[in-house]
């Protein structure tokens, strides 16, 4: 009768020594981090679903063409002004099928204004509006601040997509509160000038102060921004809360 001989095999699998160097050395946040990233995809960041920076700029512009042409040639000329220069926007991304929220915001947002304008027959009331909401924004900031939410903080990770790991580190905070403080003296200051003017009647004047008060503070503003979010950047990977580079 003949025999019968068993053969075993091992059936475990091999693991490449790269592999198991790559798992040796892999941080448990760094683990988690790859897991979130398999089960979510990547969304994109708010300053790409706006259009990016010439989205931003885009629908500030028919505001900024409003006080130039209102300046020269009075409301009528500059309601329709900056109502062309919204279309015209609407119509330039619409060609590149880009995304209308920019151009859309720009345009609602004049019609607001000269619908007040236009209302009361005074041309400095296209800026009440935007008074306003300075004292508003300054209060805001403020607000966010006391709460332990900075403003700066949300909305420089909110667009580069970084989450609110910030917050877990005291310091990344305090660098945030500081950037925020900066914002609220801006708007606050925007309100102080602005609303004087507004009260003195002196519309020419008004209207060089948005422009001048707009994007030289607001460059000022994301240099105190972009300095914390460096330094809280840094903060985090040197506390182990962000990974370091790899070199």
């Amino acid at each position: 009768m003949p025999r019968c001989h068993l053969v075993t095999q091992n059936f475990a699998p091999k693991t490449n020594p790269e592999e198991l160097i790559t798992m040796q050395t892999t941080s448990p946040q760094e683990a988690a981090t790859d897991m979130q990233t398999a089960d979510h995809p990547k969304r994109k960041s708010a300053l790409e679903q706006a259009g990016g920076t010439k989205g931003v700029i885009f629908s500030a512009l028919p505001a900024l063409v409003f006080v130039v042409a209102n300046s020269a040639g009075g409301l009528k000329v500059g309601t329709l002004a900056a109502l062309l220069v919204a279309l015209g926007i609407a119509v330039e991304r619409l060609m590149r099928k880009e995304s209308l929220q920019p151009a859309l915001g720009g345009m609602f947002g004049v019609a607001i204004a000269a619908g007040i304008s236009w209302y009361t027959g005074s041309a400095k009331d296209f800026f009440l509006i935007g008074i306003w909401l300075s004292l508003a924004g300054a209060v805001v900031f403020i607000l966010s601040v006391l709460l332990r939410w900075p403003l700066a903080g949300l909305i420089w990770n909110s667009t580069t997509g970084k989450g609110t790991v910030w917050r877990a580190d005291k310091r990344s905070r305090i660098y945030y509160d500081i950037a925020t403080l900066v914002l609220a003296a801006i708007f606050g200051a925007r309100f102080a000038v602005q609303q004087y003017l507004y009260q003195a009647d002196e519309v020419g004047s008004l209207g060089f102060a948005k422009i001048a008060m707009g994007y030289p503070l607001l460059a000022v503003g994301f240099l105190a921004v972009a300095w914390a979010a460096r330094a809280s950047e840094k903060r985090l990977k040197a506390v182990g809360l962000l990974p370091a580079k790899r070199t």
